[in-house]
């Protein structure tokens, strides 16, 4: 129950700030990365690292393997092959 109420807690804190977004198109951009961020938690990820990482990527990344990029997939092959840090 209270995984469930933080859940919704952040989409009403949300809701209000979403209405001001300015345009349509800058509506959808947000859903998209609210949604982004969303899967990122739900599959155990740093969103922020995840971002960081992926947005650079992201356009020199075949288009074929555009799911590679995914992360539940981004987890799975950052474990299999941790970043020299």
């Amino acid at each position: 129950n209270n995984r469930s109420e933080a859940a919704l807690r952040k989409a009403a804190l949300g809701r209000k700030n979403f209405l001001f977004v300015g345009h349509e198109a800058a509506g959808e951009n947000l859903a998209g990365l609210y949604a982004l961020v969303a899967t990122c938690e739900a599959n155990g990820v740093n969103p922020e690292a995840y971002l960081a990482d992926v947005l650079l990527r992201v356009q020199t990344h075949p288009h074929s393997r555009i799911g590679e990029l995914l992360p539940h997939e981004w987890m799975r092959r950052r474990t299999a092959d941790p970043p020299d840090s």
